[in-house]
């Protein structure tokens, strides 16, 4: 079982719910209309780094990159930069707590680094 293609689907798959969630439960619920863009700007990161997670699953696969530590560095700092950018996005939007867009950066960072291993791993 490659484990990174199994958190990119399971991300990937979260993405479609909470992208929906937001478009219709959430839509009357947020505490001010800028959040419902906030809410989405998560569901789009995650869903990129979703699909990022399954590109490095299958690179992961390759006879020369197969065997690589960074291909799975750059994953799991993939998954944590959805858990706080995205995650610290999510509660904002719900919540209203503006101390919590403090987190976001973090998993930004964390997205750059997932991206930056990948490009030290192809060249």
């Amino acid at each position: 079982m490659n484990v990174l293609l199994v958190i990119g689907a399971i991300l990937a798959f979260l993405g479609v719910v909470l992208g929906a969630f937001g478009a219709h439960a959430l839509k009357e619920k947020f505490p001010e209309p800028r959040y419902e863009q906030i809410w989405n700007t998560a569901v789009q990161y995650q869903m990129y780094h979703a699909l990022g997670l399954i590109l490095l699953g299958i690179l992961s696969m390759d006879a020369l990159l197969g065997n690589s530590g960074l291909l799975s560095w750059a994953g799991y700092l993939m998954l944590a930069g959805v858990v706080f950018f995205s995650g610290s996005l999510y509660v904002l939007s719900v919540t209203g707590v503006k101390k919590l867009g403090a987190i976001t950066p973090i998993g930004g960072l964390l997205f750059l680094v997932a991206w930056i291993l990948l490009f030290v791993e192809i060249i």
